[in-house]
C-alpha cells in the first residue's frame, strides 16, 4: 500500500521527541495559550521572516480571523480563486462579504493576475490569492494591483508553508497570511491548527483578541470574538516538526522532480514550475483525459490517489445562485482532468517508480 501521505512513517522518525514533549506539556498542565504556543509563534515568525505570528485553531479560522482583523465586512467583495478548498470562500462569507471568483492560470492553477483587474468593482476590498498545492501565486502583479486600487492583500498559505518568492516566504508578502496545520500539510500537527502572519502590530493585537473571545485582559471584552486558540499539545508537535520543515520540503521536491522525469512522454501533464517562486509540493497534481482509468489502476495496485478539486467553487451548490451563468473555463477544465499522486518526504524512489509504472501500464492498456 502506498498512501497519499505517510503520517505514521513520519511520526516514527520523531517519536521519542514528540512523546517526550507531549508528556512534558501534560506535566505542566498549561493547556490554553501555554508556553509551547508562545514559543511556536516566535519560532514560526522567525522561520517565515514575519514580524508577528498568531496561532489559531485551524486554517479556516486563520482565514476568517485575518479577514475580520482587516475589517472586511458585509457589502464588501473579495476576489479569489475558484480552484481551491471551500474554506477560502467560506471565510469570506463568515465576515459577510461576497467572494468574486477569477479564473486560474492553466499551468500553475493559481489565480491569473491578468484577469483580476476586470473583476475589481467599487465594492472590492481585498484580494485573496491561494498558493495552490504549494506553488506561490504570481505575487508581483497581484501586489501591484492592490497598491493601484487600495486593496488589502491576504494570502491563503494553507498549502504553502516554506514556499518563497525571491527569498520572501509566502505569508509575508501581503498584509496578512493564513496557514493551516491540518495533519497532511507540509507542516502538519496531529489535529487541527492554524497560524496568521502579519507585519502590523495593530492587526496582531486585534487577531489575539479575536481568537480569545474579544479579550485582551481576562474578563474584559472589547469586541465580540471567537474561541480559536492553537492547542498547547499541537504546538508541541509543530515546534518539533518546524525544525525539519526545510528538509521535508526538499524531500517533497525530490519526489516531485522524480515523478516529472519518469512521467515525461507519457501523455500525462506534469506540474509546471513558473520559476517565480519555490514550489513545495503539498500535492503533486497532474492533468489527464484518462483520470478514471488511471485512478482505477492505482486503486487495484493498492496505491492511493485523489482529486483536488473535482468541482470549482463557482459550480458548488452553495454558490449556485450568485454564480449562475458564470463561466471560468480554465478552472472547469482543470477540475475535470486533475488528479493528485502520493507525495511525502519519506517516499522512496522505488515507490515513485511503482506509481509511475502503474500509470504507464494503465495508459497503454
Amino acid at each position: 500500500m502506498i498512501p497519499m501521505v505517510d503520517l505514521k512513517g513520519q511520526y516514527l522518525t520523531i517519536k521519542d521527541e514528540v512523546d517526550r514533549g507531549i508528556l512534558e506539556a501534560l506535566e505542566k498542565t498549561q493547556y490554553i495559550l501555554g508556553p509551547n504556543v508562545t514559543a511556536f509563534e516566535g519560532e514560526a515568525a522567525a522561520y517565515l521572516g514575519a514580524q508577528y505570528a498568531i496561532g489559531v485553531a485551524s486554517g479556516t479560522d486563520a482565514l476568517h480571523l485575518a479577514l475580520a482583523a482587516a475589517g472586511i465586512k458585509e457589502g464588501d467583495e473579495v476576489i479569489t480563486s475558484p480552484f481551491t478548498f471551500i474554506a477560502t470562500a467560506e471565510a469570506i462569507r463568515y465576515v459577510g462579504a461576497t467572494p468574486v471568483f477569477v479564473d486560474v492560470d492553466p499551468k500553475t492553477f493559481n489565480i491569473d493576475p491578468a484577469k483580476i483587474e476586470a473583476a475589481i468593482t467599487p465594492k472590492t476590498r481585498a484580494l485573496l490569492p491561494v498558493h495552490i498545492f504549494g506553488q506561490p501565486a504570481d505575487m508581483a502583479p497581484i501586489k501591484a494591483l492592490c497598491e493601484k486600487h487600495g486593496l488589502i492583500l491576504v494570502e491563503d498559505c494553507a498549502q504553502s508553508f516554506g514556499a518563497d518568492v525571491n527569498g520572501r516566504m509566502t505569508g509575508t508578502i501581503g498584509s496578512l497570511g493564513a496557514f493551516s496545520f491540518f495533519p497532511s500539510k507540509n507542516l502538519g500537527c496531529y489535529g487541527d491548527g492554524g497560524l496568521i502572519t502579519t507585519s502590523s502590530a495593530e492587526m496582531a493585537e486585534r487577531i489575539k483578541m479575536l481568537r480569545n473571545h474579544g479579550s485582551k485582559v481576562r474578563y474584559h471584552h472589547s469586541v465580540i470574538g471567537y474561541n480559536s486558540r492553537l492547542d498547547e499539545i499541537q504546538a508541541v508537535i509543530l515546534r518539533i516538526k518546524l525544525k525539519h520543515i526545510q528538509k521535508y520540503n526538499e524531500e517533497r521536491r525530490r519526489v516531485a522532480h522524480l515523478y516529472s522525469e519518469l512521467l515525461a512522454g507519457s501523455g500525462v501533464v506534469t506540474p509546471f514550475e513558473d520559476g517565480k517562486g519555490t514550489h513545495v509540493y503539498h500535492q503533486y497534481t497532474v492533468l489527464t483525459d484518462r483520470r478514471d482509468q488511471i485512478m482505477k489502476a492505482l486503486t487495484d495496485a493498492s496505491i492511493a490517489s485523489a482529486v483536488y478539486y473535482p468541482i470549482p467553487l463557482h459550480k458548488q451548490e452553495v454558490f449556485a445562485a450568485e454564480c449562475a451563468g458564470l463561466s471560468l473555463p480554465v478552472s472547469e477544465d482543470v477540475a475535470a482532468r486533475c488528479m493528485s499522486l502520493p507525495i511525502f518526504p519519506e517516499m522512496t524512489e522505488a515507490q515513485v517508480r511503482q506509481v509511475v509504472d502503474t500509470i504507464v501500464k494503465a495508459l497503454v492498456a
